[in-house]
């Protein structure tokens, strides 16, 4: 099958302090590339792989993007195709997406995630240690909880298991960042919230930890949530919009316990 791709370049990283798209952007741009040796059963990446073999025999520089297990557990692949962070297939990265789901002859334009705490780095990859930086503000258990047992030692009930398996399953891809018209990372952090509220384990610090990672996520210059589900509706694990209500409740609980 035949496509054509309209990429992003970009080989100057972005200013995380930028005032203007145009400096955000640095030297980007749209460059458009033709394929014609494409089989409907490669994956996404490795039709990039296919282009970067045929930019690289004529000396061009290959388009660079992110990636790494290819078996859509990490999300380092996300990209944002056709408007769509992931593409069109709903529950699936990058990695998982394959040309089978476009049409012979598409246009496609593929471009990194588009937020101000992600700068790019270069071309279709982008920074993402802001979620790093979040994490290490509480997203774990940090207190003693003894020795490991058995796995039916504590017991959890069925609904709060299934919640906090529903949430850890987030892999911190960001395309819930891409995705969202204020760039929020409530989702993100409403997952990292909602995995411990739910076990027995997380309830110790559970204040503490719904404070910090609510102020190191507007630190890190995240937006604010106006609940129109587009992080949701691309999130490959299918993380539901549930989580940030409990993020929600958990910061005003924690807020009001703190005066």
């Amino acid at each position: 099958m035949k496509v054509t791709l309209h990429i992003w370049r970009q080989s100057q990283p972005s200013d995380r302090h930028a005032q203007s798209a145009r400096d955000f952007q640095r030297d980007g741009r749209m460059v458009r590339y033709e394929l014609d040796d494409v089989s409907p059963d490669m994956s996404f990446l490795e039709m990039l792989d296919v282009l970067n073999e045929h930019l690289i025999k004529k000396g061009e520089e290959p388009v660079a993007f992110d990636h790494d297990c290819r078996e859509g557990i990490c999300g380092a692949c996300g990209v944002v195709i056709n408007g769509v962070a992931h593409g069109p297939e709903k529950g699936t990265t990058t990695c998982q997406l394959h040309m089978r789901s476009f049409r012979d002859g598409a246009e496609i334009y593929v471009e990194p995630w588009r937020a101000k705490a992600f700068p790019v780095v270069r071309d279709l990859i982008v920074d993402r240690s802001a979620f790093d930086r979040v994490v290490q503000n509480g997203a774990y258990v940090s207190v003693n909880t003894g020795a490991p047992q058995d796995a039916n030692a504590t017991p959890v009930p069925k609904a709060d298991a299934d919640k906090a398996f529903d949430a850890a399953t987030c892999i911190g891809c960001g395309a819930c960042v891409a995705a969202c018209k204020n760039a929020s990372a409530m989702l993100f952090v409403g997952a990292k919230v909602s995995h411990f509220v739910h076990l027995p384990q997380g309830r110790v610090e559970r204040e503490e930890r719904a404070r910090n990672l609510v102020t190191a996520m507007d630190e890190e210059g995240f937006g604010n949530c106006t609940n129109q589900y587009e992080c949701e509706a691309v999130c490959p694990k299918e993380i539901p919009v549930r989580v940030i209500a409990d993020m929600n409740r958990e910061f005003l609980r924690a807020k009001v316990r703190e005066e």
